[in-house]
């Protein structure tokens, strides 16, 4: 019995060493002389070989990383491949515009500059009811009770980078992707010319028109989005919209499904970032004929920052699931029968200082050019 516990240990004193440098104080030598590391050591990019001389670091959902072979494209990776790691200090770090214990967040430009909010893309306003969002950024929280939906509607971004990728959400009159900029007041251009100055100004007016595919309830609870793209050529997607048939029967009964309906596009676009929509009305009728429901809806540009003609909407019905922004469950129309066009042409345009000045984006104020003046340069003055 002695001689086998003299035995026994001369034989795990031989494995130990034979594990390189003991597997230096953080590993347990295994009997085929390799190195079983403790939790967090390792060595160089291994958990598991070596002499257990190095940190290992956090590892997080990777940035960019390439398929296996199940097809995953975003497999965990130390410093989530935007850093690299202090093997001393079991630390990350982390490229320009990356932050976190494991490199595993954005970093906002700037900050937002103190003028806006540094925002997780589930945090957008693809995840909340977009009426509590837009109370929530723009301070209606008293909003009457006519102002929010009856039934909200709740819309979760699953995408691999919804607690990742992040960005700035503007301030009201800040701008840019930073927020570092004022916003000048937008005006009509004073040497346009109206058909009839002495009534009152006419806006730019689009119209949505659309069929439903199959039955008008196949597709109840199916979702679409609005695509406006600015003066400035940004393009923005609004909040997923949910088609309900019971606003579509025609009835007496369902005239507050037609509202719900109305005021669900109208905010979804007033949402949009940066105030790039600041007033629309919003009005929606249909037929239906044969449990097919034929759906039109007028949408009328009346406030300052999107005055005369705009860009035509772009009405987005396809099915887009994980990793679209926003995630949609897809509305199928009938091929042919829709279309989006121009219904009223506007008297006016909208511009920045009115197109007769110039920003100064430290200010927010307008410097006109000469012979204009007023707060979006939209006043001529005296000629002498």
């Amino acid at each position: 019995m002695f001689i086998s516990s003299i035995l026994l240990i001369s034989f795990f004193a031989a494995a130990q060493a034979g594990c390189d440098n003991a597997c230096s104080g953080h590993g347990t030598c295994q009997l085929d002389g390799v190195c079983d590391c403790y939790d967090n050591w390792g060595m160089g990019l291994s958990r598991d070989s070596g002499d257990c001389s190095d940190r290992v670091c956090p590892f997080e959902i990777a940035w960019v990383d390439a398929p296996d072979a199940s097809g995953n494209r975003h497999n965990y990776a130390e410093c989530a491949g935007r850093g690299l790691c202090n093997r001393e200090a079991g630390d990350c770090e982390c490229f320009p515009g990356y932050e976190g214990k494991a490199c595993q967040r954005a970093i906002c430009p700037n900050d937002c500059s103190g003028h806006g909010q540094c925002t997780y893309m589930n945090n957008f306003p693809y995840q909340v009811t977009p009426y509590d969002w837009f109370n929530n950024f723009y301070g209606n929280s008293g909003a009457s009770a006519d102002f929010l939906p009856q039934s909200p509607h709740e819309f979760t971004y699953y995408g691999w980078d919804n607690q990742k990728t992040r960005g700035c959400m503007c301030d009201p009159e800040w701008g840019d992707v930073d927020c570092s900029k004022r916003m000048c007041p937008y005006g009509n251009d004073v040497m346009d010319h109206r058909d009839d100055v002495s009534t009152t100004m006419t806006s730019h007016t689009q119209t949505i028109s659309f069929t439903i595919q199959g039955t008008d309830t196949a597709q109840d609870g199916n979702t679409f989005a609005l695509t406006f793209k600015s003066k400035l050529n940004e393009t923005f997607t609004t909040i997923p919209i949910v088609w309900d048939s019971s606003a579509s029967t025609g009835v007496a009964a369902t005239a507050t499904n037609f509202a719900d309906f109305s005021r669900d596009i109208k905010t979804a676009l007033e949402s949009l970032p940066n105030n790039v929509i600041d007033l629309v009305t919003v009005s929606t009728t249909s037929t239906n004929t044969a449990n097919v429901a034929t759906a039109t809806i007028v949408i009328a540009f009346t406030g300052d920052t999107v005055q005369g003609k705009q860009n035509l909407l772009t009405m987005r019905t396809y099915e887009c699931g994980d990793g679209c922004t926003p995630r949609l469950s897809g509305l199928e129309l009938v091929p042919g029968q829709n279309r989006v066009f121009e219904s009223t042409t506007a008297d006016y345009n909208s511009y920045e200082c009115g197109r007769r000045g110039k920003c100064n984006y430290d200010t927010g104020v307008c410097q006109c050019f000469s012979g204009y003046t007023g707060e979006a340069c939209n006043t001529a003055t005296a000629l002498v």
